[in-house]
């Protein structure tokens, strides 16, 4: 059973996914981790990102471990190198191969199976859980969410928001795992928000709908 958290860049997804798991002591499932792994070991065979079939045919020969704890990529922690700037830079490429995708739903649906979750990313409410019987989709003005990835990566607002916008259009067009809003996920804008808050506000609905 997941609780899916979806939204674009700098809407806060990260921060209210942790805070919402330990809150509601389910475990956390950050997806865009396992795409940032399949990124970095693209990167360290020297393969071009761009290439589908290739990345698609090392994804299925990774052994990815998202957390909870460190990340693991074939037994090794990930977790800093996997959040550097060409990295994600990487990741924002093969994600947008189906051949990638089909590998990394499967690993996301199998650790759902598991237990019960609370899953963030671009898809998870649309394509890896569909069923969830609790969706939110967080977003915030451009403005805010530049100015949350500009602290976070200690860069100029400015570059940050131009990165975001391309990340925007790559996200909202690309044909697989488009970022959308499914139809019975509940909205929140973060923009004036704090974490706490915008956690309070799901636990609730997590009440009301008898999922804890």
């Amino acid at each position: 059973m997941v609780i899916a958290i979806d939204g674009p860049a700098g809407a806060g997804k990260s921060s209210v996914a942790k805070a919402l798991a330990e809150r509601l002591d389910f475990t956390y499932l950050d997806s865009g981790a396992m795409y940032r792994c399949v990124a970095l070991a693209c990167l360290e065979r020297g393969l071009d990102p761009e290439d589908a079939t290739l990345t698609g045919e090392l994804a299925e020969t990774l052994e990815i471990v998202p957390g909870p704890g460190p990340v693991l990529l074939d037994g090794i922690d990930v977790s800093g190198e996997i959040r550097t700037e060409r990295v994600t830079e990487a990741a924002s490429r093969v994600s947008i191969h189906p051949e990638v995708r089909q590998v990394m739903v499967q690993a996301q649906r199998e650790l759902i199976d598991t237990g019960r979750y609370v899953a963030e990313g671009r898809d998870i409410g649309t394509v890896v859980s569909p069923d969830s019987p609790l969706k939110v989709f967080l977003t915030a003005s451009p403005e805010v969410r530049a100015e949350r990835r500009a602290l976070e990566a200690g860069e100029e607002a400015e570059s940050v928001r131009r990165s975001i916008d391309q990340r925007d259009e790559r996200d909202s067009s690309r044909e697989h795992g488009r970022l959308e809003v499914a139809p019975d996920a509940v909205e929140l804008d973060t923009s004036e928000l704090g974490i706490d808050e915008v956690v309070e506000r799901i636990a609730g609905l997590a009440a009301e709908r008898g999922i804890t």
